[in-house]
């Protein structure tokens, strides 16, 4: 039986509200109900986040751009409100059509792809395949190299790689203490205090949905696909913007690689940041959706 819930998220975000895309075919049941917020005016902006979070996760962002776009913050599939389907994968490629599917299904055209971690990889990837719906893309810090959360400390590394292991990692995946939670994500960001207890909290309650550990452990099993989509960043033929945190877990060399993958790109680089900048620097980010708005 599949999982989904209509319980509202503890966290509200002026402006926004809470919605469901249902299935419309049969090859769209695996991905099930995708919840998104949706708020503001303007041209479309489908904002995609990181592993083990979501669409909450742009709470601080909307509000600085919500004049400008018209705001779809994506609970990609199993995490959030998204529905979870028993047996779904949660590879690169099945993410990226749950994304294609909330942009064709409204009929989305000049949209503004903004995703980081894993979601940068998705709107990098999503760009190359809809080249005419698609306006431009804004990747923050693509999970994209091997190791990724692993390198943000030793508890990062033994936890990920328990939740993985034959045997104990169910067990593992279904126990998330809030002390433990809270250094996990604290090693993703430079200001430790954006992290507020709200969001950590809502990210919490998320995980006690029926079902939610086989996902976490499915996705963390999934990364690899991450890395491979890569190969794909060459034929994404929209304006791509590349935004990295100076203290992201990326190293030099990876950050040097996807300049090379994407030689037009803009590279920005923002001081004083982690991996999730949409949480500790969001006017970062706002500031170059609204000059591009403005352009």
């Amino acid at each position: 039986m599949s999982a989904t819930s209509d319980a509202p998220s503890g966290i509200s975000i002026p402006g926004t509200s809470s919605r469901y895309l249902e299935p419309t075919g049969t090859g769209e049941q695996h991905q099930g109900r995708l919840r998104y917020l949706t708020g503001g005016a303007g041209a479309p902006l489908v904002l995609l986040h990181t592993v083990r979070t979501q669409a909450e996760h742009f709470r601080d962002l909307i509000p600085l751009v919500k004049d400008r776009y018209t705001v779809y913050a994506l609970d990609l599939p199993g995490m959030g409100y998204s529905e979870i389907v028993p047996g779904a994968t949660y590879e690169e490629s099945a993410m990226r059509a749950a994304v294609k599917r909330l942009i064709t299904q409204f009929d989305l055209r000049d949209v503004t792809l903004l995703g980081e971690s894993m979601g940068a990889v998705l709107a990098l990837t999503t760009a190359a395949d809809l080249p005419e719906r698609v306006r431009r893309v804004v990747a923050i810090n693509p999970y994209d190299y091997a190791g990724g959360i692993r390198r943000s400390s030793l508890l990062a590394r033994f936890i990920i790689s328990a939740v993985l292991a034959p045997g104990i990692g169910p067990t593992f995946a279904a126990v998330e203490p809030k002390p433990v939670m809270r250094a996990v994500l604290h090693g993703g960001l430079f200001d430790t205090t954006a992290l507020r207890e709200d969001y950590l909290d809502e990210l919490l309650k998320v995980g006690q949905r029926p079902g939610y550990p086989e996902v976490a452990r499915a996705v963390y099993a999934s990364l690899p696909s991450y890395i491979a989509a890569r190969s794909r960043y060459h034929e994404a033929s929209a304006p791509v913007h590349l935004i990295y945190g100076d203290e992201d877990w990326s190293r030099r060399s990876d950050r040097e690689a996807n300049r090379q993958l994407i030689p037009a790109a803009e590279f920005i680089e923002v001081p004083d940041a982690g991996h999730f900048i949409a949480l500790e620097r969001p006017e970062a980010p706002a500031k170059l959706l609204n000059r591009l708005a403005a352009a």
